[in-house]
């Protein structure tokens, strides 16, 4: 196929969705999934929240969390991480689509991110249920 390649991806500029779809498959897909993980890792909020994780899971284990609390802060660790993601991505179209500040990309991205903090102050509230019972019952109290 004629045309450029746009972003080292391989696609032709003539190329439609559907086309690419069709010429697409898995292995692809997980690497371009990859790509958007890597992406959104190097925001601050991921990293941050990366630093977070290893400390719950850390106090999981230092506490002797059981099973059950071990699952429940994964699955607020996926959710946080994905949400940051999520708010990484709405950020990127809000800036291609907005170059310029205008109070409607503003509300985009202040609503993205308010997602990603109603996330995170779930899983405080999950780390509570899960930690201090656990605490309490290291200390013997």
């Amino acid at each position: 196929m004629a045309g450029s390649e746009t972003a080292g991806q391989g696609v032709d500029a003539g190329e439609t969705g559907e086309t690419l779809k069709r010429k697409n498959n898995l292995v692809k897909s997980f690497g371009y999934a990859a790509s958007g993980v890597v992406q959104a890792g190097s925001e601050r909020n991921f990293k941050v929240d990366v630093v977070a994780a290893v400390v719950v899971f850390a106090a999981c284990a230092l506490l002797r969390v059981p099973a059950w609390g071990w699952a429940a802060v994964a699955v607020c660790v996926g959710v946080q991480l994905a949400m940051e993601t999520v708010n990484t991505a709405i950020e990127a179209i809000v800036d291609l689509a907005s170059p310029e500040i205008h109070p409607l990309a503003k509300r985009a991205k202040d609503c993205a991110a308010g997602a990603a903090l109603i996330t995170a102050c779930a899983s405080v509230i999950v780390g509570l249920i899960v930690f201090v019972p656990a605490l309490f019952a290291l200390l013997g109290a």
